[in-house]
């Protein structure tokens, strides 16, 4: 072996042992905590898991003992032999009940649900309200079990959510884990509500943190598991709803009926969620309007639900009964339209009075009877080039629910998971990748996304909008004992212009004024009364805001991508 070939050996070799001893120090002291984590996030899926199971026998207990069945799958079929007077006082008793629970637990008597977990995520280190939170799926849990036309799915993420923010709380975990394990326990969640392991693991990822970061994959899909199991060990490996047939595509002479299917489905979505927020603007109104106490709102909504129930029973919980029924191709189209269009405005009677539960359930209801409707016309149309009514009821479940939750991926997975049926995907596929390319274009991506919209939490439009919000102008400002501060004379006279920063706002105020006038500094002050000067408290330079949004930004894309 001649000179040369022994240095490349050498080299190989120290290659070799630095690539082993670098692995060592990996497994030595990364390793147990990384391994510790995990253990963490098993811990929660099981927990938040545990959690959603109660929660759903939680409710079937409940509505045993208000109408008499503990089977939501026939819980419209049994109203309908109770009588009127029956259905009418339950959905208000349990109104009553709710209202007082939001009265005395909440500042804002508003129940909790998907829409804060995100927020949570994305601007308070994957925290939620813990006393909120426990008080909301007690509210809604009364809401579901008494009659309310919503899903389980709002208050089981934000229950978890708790959860994982009381361990969070505990071992002191930063923003990231924070997130990370806020993410672990709402796929448990959903996979115990849902036996959907696979859903319930990217809904938390897509959903809720928003990004498919590697290093939150494995806990993840480690607490959706777990979640999974503690379902199967209740109630079976069985799906939500029961298909009778597999469903056959007629290869590709349907598929620009499924491409329309979407855009229908999109747009139903979008009368959905408008018809959710101007229904709870007008309950805002009127209670402000006729001055009703706050905690009487929920059970007057329950009134409006009760009366809608004794007629139409199908309005009564989550709507299994009915969904089933459409998925099977057992209702007429006149029934069909009906029974869409009364469970969206039950839908906006529940939410919009404040009475809790989620709305993903409702979509699955809506968007499987706007397939069936959409495919009995279809098929009645082209019945030489058509293939079963029950697949287009498969595929504007997804799709409708899709347009809402504005997650595509989770979505189309969870109705594979709730059916059982995969050999339809290409169908569904098709109609909910349209549904849900309009639905974000009609509403601000999603209906959670335009709920925190609605409330000044700008996260549709992606970090670089809502980071400025996070940082307030008084933590950045430079005082005057500052080695370089602001002249207090300059500052004055910027005053005077009108161009000053109040030291509560966030940079999210103070960023457009740089960006409009061009200085390079905003004085900051403290608003006193009316005919009062205000008070001098700093200075806010241009340069310290961008070095800040900067970080975040950096800290935000590093997160994200490792």
């Amino acid at each position: 072996m001649n000179d040369g070939e022994q240095s490349i050996f050498r080299q190989k070799a120290t290659a070799a042992r630095g690539a082993v001893r670098s692995g060592w120090d990996v497994l030595l002291h990364r390793g147990p905590s990384q391994f510790q984590f995990w253990l963490i996030a098993l811990a929660i899926g099981i927990a938040a898991g545990f959690a959603a199971l109660l929660f759903r026998k939680g409710i079937a207990a409940l509505q045993n003992l208000a109408y008499g069945s503990d089977d939501p799958g026939h819980l419209h079929s049994l109203a309908e032999t109770l009588p009127w007077y029956w259905v009418l006082i339950v959905p208000i008793l349990g109104g009553l009940v709710v209202g007082i629970i939001l009265h005395l637990f909440t500042d804002d008597a508003r129940v909790r649900s998907v829409s804060d977990v995100i927020e949570g995520a994305a601007l308070n280190d994957g925290r939620v309200e813990g006393r909120e939170g426990v008080a909301s799926a007690f509210a809604s849990l009364i809401t579901l079990g008494t009659g309310g036309s919503s899903g389980r799915e709002g208050p089981v993420v934000h229950m978890a959510g708790v959860i994982s923010s009381w361990v969070s709380d505990r071992i002191n975990a930063d923003g990231i884990t924070g997130r990370d394990l806020l993410g672990c326990a709402v796929a448990a969640a959903v996979s115990a509500s849902f036996n959907a392991p696979i859903a319930g693991a990217l809904f938390a990822l897509e959903v809720v943190l928003r990004h498919f970061a590697l290093h939150a994959f494995a806990p993840i899909v480690i607490a959706s598991v777990a979640g999974t199991v503690i379902n199967r060990l209740e109630f079976g490996d069985i799906t939500e709803f029961a298909l009778p047939t597999v469903s056959v595509l007629e290869f590709y002479v349907e598929l620009p009926a499924f491409l329309l299917l979407g855009l229908v489905c999109g747009v139903v979505a979008t009368v959905m969620m408008h018809s959710i927020f101007f229904a709870e603007d007008m309950a805002s109104y009127m209670q402000k309007r006729i001055r009703l106490p706050r905690w009487l709102r929920p059970a007057v909504a329950g009134g409006l639900l009760g009366v809608l129930a004794i007629w139409f029973p199908h309005i009564i919980g989550v709507g299994y009964e009915t969904t089933s029924l459409a998925l099977t191709g057992q209702l007429l189209l006149h029934e069909v339209v009906i029974f869409a269009i009364l469970k969206v405005l039950a839908v906006s009677i529940t939410i919009g009075g404040r009475m809790g539960g989620g709305v993903f359930s409702p979509s699955l209801m809506v968007g499987a009877l706007t397939g069936l409707a959409f495919g009995l016309i279809a098929t009645g149309l082209l019945p030489e080039v058509s293939g079963s009514v029950t697949l287009y009821a498969l595929a504007g479940m997804g799709a409708v629910a899709a347009a809402v939750l504005g997650a595509p991926i989770s979505t189309t997975l969870i109705v594979f998971e709730l059916t059982g049926d995969w050999q339809t995907g290409l169908a569904v596929m098709v109609a909910v990748s349209m549904s849900t390319a309009l639905g974000a274009k009609l509403v601000k991506r999603s209906f959670f996304l335009t709920q925190l919209e609605r409330r000044g939490r700008r996260l549709a439009a992606g970090p670089q909008s809502y980071l400025l919000a996070m940082f307030r102008v008084e933590r950045l400002m430079r005082k005057s004992d500052h080695e370089r501060p602001a002249r207090e004379e300059k500052c004055w006279e910027l005053i005077e212009q009108g161009l000053y920063v109040d030291g509560n706002a966030t940079l999210e105020a103070a960023m457009p004024v740089f960006d409009r006038t061009g200085v390079p500094f905003l004085p900051v002050v403290m608003l006193k009364g009316e005919g009062q000067p205000p008070e001098l408290l700093g200075a806010l330079f241009h340069v310290d805001a961008l070095k800040m949004y900067n970080r975040a930004l950096a800290a935000v894309s590093e997160e994200e991508h490792s």
